[in-house]
C-alpha cells in the first residue's frame, strides 16, 4: 500500500509546470536569496533593525538545505517565501514595539503551562480543553502569524488581522482539503509554539514542512536557549497591551528542550503526555507527508516515514536525558497516559490543576465540558493512515523506543 496523494487544481498545476520550465533554464523563482529575504521585510514595514542577530545562522542553514534539499515546486517557493517573510517582518515591527516601549522587556512571563509530548498523545484536546478556561491564555493563530495591531482585550476577537490569517488558512484547506482531518488551523484557535520558534530559524516545524535533513542535523546541534529568548519576548510583546494571567503554551519541539526551557522560565510547569511512539509515528509521517505535498511535487512517503522516526527519536532521547537531569524539579511535571486523556480528559485535568495548586473553578469546567460537547472527536473526518504507507515495522521501528517505553511505562494503545 502507498500513502495516498492528491490531485491539485488545474490552475495550480499549470503553474507549478510554468515553475518547473523556469528551472530548467536556471531560474529559480521566486528568490529565497538570504539578503533578498531581508531587505524585502525591511521594505514591507519601514524598519530595518532586527535587532538580536542570532537568527541569522538559522536562517542561512534553513534556506540552504531548502535550495538543497527541498525540491520545491513554484508554489512552494511562493508559500515559503510569504512564510518566512513574515516571520521576518514580525521580528522587525516587534523590536521596533520593544525599543519605543522599553519597559516590555521587563515584563515577567509568570508559571507558563506548557503542554509537551509526541504529537497524537492527547497534547491537542488537552490544550483546546484548558485554553477554554479563563485563567489561562493561549497564543492564537492570529496573533503568531500577524499580531498588529497589538492585541488588546477590547479587539483580541475583532481584530482585523484575523480576517487576513484565516483566508490564508481557508485557501489552505482549498489546495488540500484532507487536511482538515489531519491537523485543524484557525486564526483564532489556539496555536502551537513552533510558530514562535520559527521566528528564530529554531525550529522542529521546518523538517516536517519540508525536506531538510541537513538543516535538522545543524539544528540537533544547537542550544534553544537563544529560540526561547525570543519566545519569551515574543510572550511580553502580546501581554504588553493585554496582560496575562497565566500562558497555556504548546508545542512537541519542547521535547528536545524540556532542560533549556527552565534555563529561561525557571518556575515553569510541564504536562508531560506519553504513548506508544510507535502508533504515533504513521500519523506523524502522515502529516509531514501530504503538508511536503503541498510545495513539492516530489514526496517520497517511505522517506518521510523514516526521517520522522528518526526526528522524534532523537527528540524523544533528549527529553529523557533532560527528565533524568531534571529528577530535582519532579513537582514541576506532571505525567499524561495518553488512555487517561481518552477516558476522562476533564478529570485528568482537574488533577493536573490540583497537582500544581492552580484553582479549578466551576466556570472552568463549565466550559470545558461545553467544548467537548460541540467538538466531537473526528468532527473534521477520520485521519486514515498505516504503517506500510511510509514503509514502518511496528516491531523493527518499535524497538527504538523501548528505552522510552519502559522508563514512563508506556503500553501499547489503540485509537
Amino acid at each position: 500500500m502507498v500513502a495516498p496523494t492528491y490531485k491539485r487544481p488545474l490552475a495550480l498545476r499549470g503553474m507549478n509546470a510554468i515553475g518547473s520550465g523556469l528551472e530548467k533554464v536556471g531560474i529559480r523563482y521566486p528568490s529565497l536569496d538570504e539578503d533578498d529575504l531581508l531587505c524585502d521585510a525591511q521594505k514591507a514595514t519601514g524598519f530595518e533593525d532586527f535587532g538580536s542577530e542570532t537568527f541569522r545562522e538559522g536562517m542561512h542553514q534553513l534556506l540552504t538545505s531548502i535550495e538543497k534539499e527541498a525540491r520545491l515546486n513554484l508554489i512552494g517557493r511562493f508559500m515559503t517565501k510569504e512564510t518566512l517573510g513574515g516571520y521576518l517582518e514580525n521580528r522587525l515591527r516587534i523590536h521596533n514595539e520593544r525599543k519605543q516601549r522599553p519597559e516590555m522587556a521587563t515584563s515577567e512571563v509568570r508559571r507558563p503551562l506548557i503542554i509537551a509530548g509526541l504529537p497524537r498523545t492527547g497534547t491537542t484536546i488537552l490544550f483546546n480543553l484548558m485554553s477554554m478556561d479563563p485563567a489561562n491564555r493561549a497564543p492564537m493563530g492570529w496573533e503568531l502569524e500577524k499580531p498588529f495591531p497589538i492585541p488588546e482585550p477590547e479587539t483580541r476577537f475583532s481584530n482585523p488581522q484575523i480576517a487576513v490569517t484565516q483566508k490564508r488558512f481557508d485557501t489552505l484547506y482549498k489546495i488540500a482539503p484532507q487536511m482538515a482531518s489531519i491537523h485543524m488551523f484557525g486564526a483564532l484557535l489556539p496555536q502551537e509554539c513552533v510558530a514562535i520558534m520559527a521566528h528564530e530559524f529554531m525550529s522542529v516545524q521546518f523538517h516536517v514542512i519540508y525536506n531538510v535533513p541537513g538543516y535538522q542535523a545543524w539544528l540537533d546541534r544547537q542550544s534553544y536557549v537563544p529560540a526561547l529568548q525570543f519566545h519569551r519576548s515574543f510572550l511580553q510583546f502580546l501581554q504588553s497591551r493585554y496582560p496575562t494571567n497565566r500562558w497555556l503554551l504548546k508545542t512537541p519541539g519542547f521535547l528536545s528542550i524540556l532542560d533549556e526551557i527552565f534555563d529561561v522560565y525557571p518556575d515553569a510547569r510541564v504536562i508531560h503526555t506519553h504513548r506508544d511512539p510507535i502508533q504515533v509515528m504513521p500519523s506523524q509521517a502522515s502529516l509531514a507527508y501530504n503538508l511536503r505535498l503541498l510545495g513539492s511535487d516530489d514526496v517520497d512517503p517511505f522517506m518521510v516515514g523514516k526521517q520522522q522516526v528518526e526526528l522524534w527519536k532523537e527528540n524523544l532521547d533528549r527529553a529523557i536525558r533532560a527528565r533524568q537531569s531534571l529528577s530535582n524539579r519532579g513537582d514541576q511535571f506532571f505525567d499524561v497516559q495518553f488512555e487517561e486523556v481518552l477516558k476522562d480528559p476533564i478529570g485528568l485535568i482537574e488533577r493536573i490543576y490540583a497537582h500544581f495548586e492552580m484553582e479549578f473553578t466551576n466556570e472552568a469546567r463549565e466550559c470545558m465540558e461545553t467544548f467537548l460537547r460541540e467538538n466531537p472527536r473526528h468532527k473534521h473526518g477520520s485521519h486514515k493512515y498505516t504503517l506500510e504507507d511510509f514503509g514502518l515495522d511496528a516491531k523493527l521501528d518499535g524497538k527504538k523506543f523501548e528505552e522510552y517505553c519502559d522508563l514512563f511505562k508506556i503500553r501499547g494503545t489503540v485509537a
